[in-house]
């Protein structure tokens, strides 16, 4: 099939993240298919695109409420999904996570589901702890949750093919939408941009990288580096940045956003990286490990697939907060870099490249075609 009669559909181009990551490989690897999402705006396009992305009626209310946040038009995107100009392509290849396989009933072709997760913060209610900004706020997420959950288990039946981004996602796909049918297709990873470099040396200090927000759980690796008397350096910034502050040690420090350049020489240095949350798959530890260093994580989530105890880095056992903490505080007091090889780091890295998630998705379209 000409590339030209492929859709690839996206959840929303507003920001750039690990999902717009795997719409710009797809697009690259497709770089005649048309590109569709309900918004979109310049800051939140990625740079692969050969072509700017068809966005829907929805794209002008975005505008014109200054695009200054998503949440006003949340509501709406179900709805925009629904009415996408689909109807000429032989196939859909959909990038979900919280509305977008509602373009099932906007096209007869086969439409194949790239899920980064459902849609967590819809049915984990721990998840919309403390983001609903007050009790009116609040009932809005909850009502909203119930529109999430109930079109994502209305699309679920009607799509060819389900495929999710690690192993838990797919028990996630399993357990809330009932397809126990998905493959795993790891998300692409930046390995030629992250690389090892043996003249540098060993630092002693952790590394904690990426958004500090709180259902990554910064916290719990801040307060363990401060138990552990550790250094630890913290590469990233978030609404989560002001309370980890004030749970630091004095061995802590806080470089908020970095270059590429910075981050990478942070990676090659550090001890180990930390994993203190429970990630759909994880991309930043699996940079570190391109650059040969391992990471400590905790054993849930997409860790399970990309963290090998022993070989690329260690397990902390899940539990309460405090035992957690007391995991990850006793992993680091004792931990030894030089039992861990550095090129059989990166060779495992390897694995998950951005070739090798574009071999796999083309697999996948073969299959359905």
């Amino acid at each position: 099939m000409p590339d030209n009669r492929l859709a690839l559909v996206h959840e929303r181009f507003t920001e750039i993240a690990g999902s717009e990551h795997v719409m710009e490989q797809l697009a690259i690897h497709w770089p005649n298919a048309d590109v569709f999402a309900p918004i979109a705006r310049e800051e939140g396009i990625p740079a692969g695109l050969s072509k700017p992305p068809y966005t829907t009626w929805l794209n002008g209310v975005y505008n014109a409420i200054g695009q200054r946040s998503y949440a006003p038009v949340l509501p709406m995107i179900p709805l925009a999904f629904r009415h996408m100009k689909l109807q000429d392509y032989e196939a859909v290849v959909v990038s979900h996570h919280a509305f977008a396989t509602q373009v099932v009933f906007a096209t007869d072709a086969p439409v194949i589901a790239y899920v980064h997760s459902p849609a967590r913060w819809a049915w984990d209610p721990e998840l919309r702890a403390g983001e609903g900004g007050g009790k009116v706020g609040a009932a809005i997420l909850t009502a909203l949750s119930a529109v999430a959950r109930r079109c994502e288990t209305s699309a679920a039946p009607k799509l060819t093919t389900v495929v999710a981004n690690s192993t838990a996602v797919a028990q996630r796909i399993a357990d809330w939408w009932g397809r126990d049918d998905a493959l795993v297709v790891h998300p692409p990873v930046d390995t030629e941009g992250f690389t090892p470099d043996a003249s540098v040396e060993r630092e002693d200090f952790f590394l904690l990288a990426g958004r500090l927000v709180p259902y990554k759980r910064p916290d719990i690796a801040v307060r363990a580096a401060a138990a552990a008397d550790v250094p630890l350096v913290v590469a990233g910034d978030g609404r989560a940045m002001d309370a980890c502050r004030e749970l630091a040690g004095p061995k802590t420090t806080f470089l908020g956003r970095v270059s590429h350049e910075e981050l990478l020489a942070l990676h090659r240095k550090a001890r180990a990286l930390l994993m203190p949350g429970i990630e759909d798959f994880g991309i930043v530890p699996v940079e570190s490990m391109a650059t040969g260093t391992p990471v400590i994580a905790l054993d849930e989530g997409g860790a399970l697939d990309t963290v090998v105890p022993g070989k690329t880095g260690l397990h902390v056992a899940s539990g309460t907060d405090d035992e957690v903490i007391d995991g990850f505080t006793t992993a680091m007091r004792s931990f030894a870099p030089h039992d861990f090889d550095r090129s059989e780091i990166r060779t495992w890295a390897e694995g998950f490249s951005r070739q090798h998630f574009r071999s796999r998705m083309q697999e996948v379209v073969d299959a359905v075609l």
